[in-house]
């Protein structure tokens, strides 16, 4: 960046994108006065954004600008954990980092150092794949990142293949909407206008959640589900909209395969014995399956807390088949709504450097992190050296103490780049100070609308804090890296972000984004945008297919999730078919009788804005557990009482909030606080290390836990 790219002195507004980890990728006004970014709020010509921004993002000039801010590099001074730092040049960090990396990977070899990153900005630029070229090139352990989403993907390409599905704006013209395990308010706030809008209009609003949230308040109605059950119901109401002839056939027989052998499939899942799985009574399945099919249009909404259990996979492979069953497709507003990210044409591989990973380069999951630190997952050589950015594990991975033991390692070498000391970077070596969202420059997509959105710097750097994009630039050239890849500037990252041809893109550069800030793709409007009205899937077959062809690969990982690895398949064949596959441990048995629960905090985005005060305020001071009034009973609870949350994992710290907005057997966590303010353990110190049935996804709410007094 320099110094013709920021307003010139005066008051002027840029406009930018929120860089949250969030389907509104919001577009943003901020008010600059004399250098100084003074107000930022929601662009109010944005027909998605709508002038509007949610509770995380309202405050961002005060996040901006918190005395909290780590603006320069530093070198721990004390002992792993205690925060202690001294300020440092950065030439004195990059020949540390440079030295220490070298060392480590001609002793041990290059495997034994571990990037860490997830979507702490969310940018092209800066955001997934930033650090992927540089790690590759070192031939570092290639991270797979499968935090969200993964199985979901996998399982939604099988099916339908990637395609951007419904126009988020068409929800307008819905007649029947279900939101499936999605918080909407919460976590997808302007979504919300248009589902509102539909219900004005007269269109019945279904929440299918074991949480009775804000959204499921504004519900027409709301259906009370067991954790980890949702794929049964899918699979009975295909029973039903089959085995009732409610199915528009011309549909099916023209734009989707394996009809009959889907038929033969469901036949063994009644609504009785859904019922049972469920907890959802047998009638009002079928009144859910009848009313659904005879809607038109129709559309499901799903949320990312779909996948996480042990059958999250074939959940979302059953609700992809079901509005192709009913023709729900055939019109706008009719279909499925995942991840409109499909629609953008992203050259992913220009981000990646696939082209410098070496054969046969090891793989580790980022959510065995814990495990490969401190031994617990046999690895030769050992993790020596580790870098973290856009990511903050020791809250957001599983098996939270064996995290913080691994990082606690004298000889595990770890650098973190942040904007603030997180609970990870108190265990770093070296801390490097990043710029946030209103200090650099990005290109957005988004995973919940069609609208691509330049953001542009509105203020200098502060202190010397530097983009993602410069840090690996600087990174790069203290280890002797000097393929071209390494110096492109942020300006030729943005030329190389898209496929600047694609018809989608149609007028649009990234003079014309300079200019507006953002534009909507080149598709049909809203009122006109009907992808599948006549099939035309992005799958083998060209149709929606029931009987899966993708299926023969085995269980596969999206490159894009694999820091760039294109060996992506692995495991045996998996069934074509959709089935169920229940949690794996069933509730009210054994000496952890409840599930638990771990969703998004209303006020923080993951661990992001869990250290500011106003968001603080707004979710509340202290770590709380949801409980049901007979099970807070039945183990002499009472509401406001300090509790723990334990199983064989580990325990937190609660106070206890009895409820009948959780069901009996369910106790709810929001994650996303941090380990010091809680004083101790976080929800994620209970969560499992295992994976789903598809894409290697995590299982957050497969999880099972028992409530005591403290």
């Amino acid at each position: 960046m320099t110094l013709t790219d920021l307003p010139m002195p005066g008051t002027a507004t840029v406009r930018g994108a929120c860089p949250c980890d969030c389907p509104d990728t919001c577009a943003l006004e901020v008010t600059v006065e004399d250098g100084v970014a003074t107000r930022v709020r929601g662009d109010r010509s944005h027909p998605f954004t709508r002038g509007g921004l949610c509770v995380k993002m309202n405050d961002y000039e005060r996040t901006v600008y918190s005395p909290d801010r780590v603006l320069y590099p530093m070198r721990r001074t004390g002992p792993k954990g205690s925060g202690q730092f001294e300020r440092i040049s950065w030439d004195a960090a990059l020949d540390e980092i440079a030295a220490r990396f070298t060392e480590i990977a001609e002793t041990f070899g290059p495997e034994a150092i571990m990037p860490v990153s997830y979507l702490g900005t969310q940018g092209i630029l800066n955001g997934l794949n930033v650090g992927d070229p540089f790690f590759n090139r070192l031939g570092a352990t290639i991270s797979e990142r499968t935090y969200c989403d993964s199985g979901s993907c996998t399982a939604y390409a099988m099916t339908v293949g990637p395609t951007a599905g419904v126009d988020p704006e068409s929800f307008v013209h819905a007649r029947y909407i279900v939101i499936w395990a999605n918080n909407m308010l919460s976590t997808n706030l302007h979504l919300w206008p248009f589902v509102a809008e539909a219900q004005r209009r007269g269109a019945k609003v279904v929440v299918i959640d074991p949480v009775r949230h804000r959204t499921a308040r504004h519900a027409d109605w709301y259906i009370p589900i067991r954790p980890g059950t949702d794929g049964a119901l899918a699979l009975a109401m295909m029973h039903v909209i089959i085995g009732e002839g409610l199915t528009d056939e011309d549909y099916v027989a023209r734009y989707t395969v394996g009809a009959a052998e889907l038929a033969e499939r469901v036949r063994q899942y009644t609504p009785e014995w859904a019922s049972g799985e469920t907890g959802i009574p047998a009638d009002d399945i079928r009144t859910l399956a009848r009313e659904y099919a005879a809607a038109s249009p129709s559309v499901i909404r799903i949320g990312v807390a779909i996948e996480r259990h042990a059958g999250g996979g074939q959940t979302v492979r059953a609700i992809s088949c079901l509005p192709a069953l009913t023709g729900a497709w055939r019109r706008p507003g009719g279909g499925l709504l995942q991840l409109p990210l499909w629609a953008f044409p992203v050259d992913f591989p220009a981000f990646l450097g696939a082209e410098f990973i070496r054969p046969g380069t090891r793989v580790v999951n980022q959510w065995l992190l814990g495990r490969a630190l401190t031994g617990r997952l046999e690895l030769d050589p050992p993790i020596r050296g580790l870098m973290v950015y856009n990511s903050n594990p020791v809250v957001v991975c599983p098996e939270q103490e064996e995290m913080v033991a691994g990082l606690s390692r004298e000889d595990l070498f770890t650098v973190v780049s942040e904007h603030f000391m997180t609970d990870t970077a108190d265990y770093a070596d070296i801390v490097l100070p990043a710029t946030t969202q209103l200090e650099q420059r990005d290109l957005m997509f988004s995973w919940g609308h069609f609208y691509v959105t330049m953001n542009t710097p509105a203020i200098a750097p502060l202190g010397e804090a530097v983009p993602n994009t410069e840090l690996f630039r600087r990174l790069a050239a203290r280890m002797g890296f000097t393929e071209p890849v390494f110096t492109r500037t942020d300006e030729e990252m943005i030329e190389a972000a898209f496929d600047w041809s694609s018809p989608v893109l149609e007028g649009i550069t990234p003079e014309t984004l300079e200019r507006d800030g953002w534009a909507r793709l080149r598709l049909p409007g809203p009122d006109e945008y009907a992808p599948h009205a006549e099939g035309g899937f992005p799958t083998p077959s060209g149709k929606v297919e029931f009987l899966s062809s993708a299926a023969a690969g085995g269980n596969f990982v999206l490159p894009l999730f694999r820091q760039g690895s294109t060996e992506h398949q692995s495991g045996e064949p998996v069934d074509p078919l959709p089935h169920y596959v229940p949690p794996r441990e069933a509730p009210g048995t054994g000496p952890f009788p409840l599930t638990l629960l771990s969703p998004k905090s209303h006020a923080y985005l993951n661990s992001s804005f869990a250290d500011r005060p106003g968001q603080q305020r707004v979710q509340g001071d202290d770590t709380v557990v949801h409980m049901h009034p007979v099970d807070a009973a039945a183990r002499g609870l009472v509401d406001g009482a300090p509790v723990c949350v334990v199983n064989d994992r580990g325990r937190f710290a609660a106070r206890l909030q009895v409820t009948d907005d959780v069901a009996p057997g369910v106790v709810v966590s929001p994650m996303g606080g941090w380990r010091k303010h809680a004083g101790g353990a976080t929800v994620n110190t209970l969560s499992p290390s295992v994976f789903a049935d598809l894409g290697r996804a995590p299982t957050f709410s497969d999880n099972l836990v028992e409530v005591r007094p403290a």
